[in-house]
């Protein structure tokens, strides 16, 4: 496989990427990751996703393959979770998460001079009931503020905090690898 451009800082991506021998450079640009109303959580990861990948591609070679990923977290059927701003919102998150079941929705967009393959991979992640105590315990140890929806799933909340996960655990760490890996190879077929 050739060497594709990540459109992300991510570590967790860099990570799953390292993992499934993706060989990868980042390039970035920061990006505006407002979204149009009235659209769904799947469009919404997409269209950020979009706007980092075409960010990127203006600055690179056209025949370049661009792979860009955003991750939301839904509670209920629209409530977007973005990354918290601070302690009391990370902290605020989390106990809404206590509890009950959400989605995890991570927006992909491969980039191809003009082509693309774009899909939204959503898991669904259920937590135990967690006590305030459990919760600012892991805020001020992970410091979670770069993370939607306050947490990562491979931290210390996962472990003792997670009753089920429905769907790709790897979607949930940023990147549904396997399905990337297949339209990576799909795009330069």
């Amino acid at each position: 496989m050739n060497t594709i451009i990540l459109a992300s800082q991510s570590p967790r991506r860099k990570q799953l990427l390292e993992w499934a021998e993706v060989p990868f450079e980042v390039v970035v640009k920061e990006t505006d990751e407002r979204f149009p109303p009235g659209i769904t959580a799947e469009e919404v990861a997409i269209y950020i996703a979009r706007n980092k990948a075409l960010a990127v591609q203006a600055m690179r070679n056209e025949t370049e393959t661009i792979l860009a990923a955003d991750t939301i977290v839904v509670l209920g059927d629209d409530h977007i979770l973005g990354k918290p701003v601070h302690r009391e919102d990370a902290v605020s998150m989390l106990l809404a998460l206590a509890g009950e079941k959400h989605r995890v929705v991570t927006g992909v967009v491969i980039r191809k001079g003009d082509a693309e393959i774009a899909f939204a991979d959503v898991t669904e992640v259920e937590f135990h009931d967690l006590s305030v105590e459990q919760i600012e315990f892991y805020v001020d140890r992970y410091k979670p503020y770069d993370k939607a929806g306050a947490y990562a799933i491979q931290e210390w909340i996962g472990v003792v905090g997670i009753k089920s996960i429905k769907g790709d655990f790897y979607n949930v760490m940023g990147l549904p690898v396997s399905r990337v890996v297949l339209a990576l190879h799909q795009l330069n077929a």
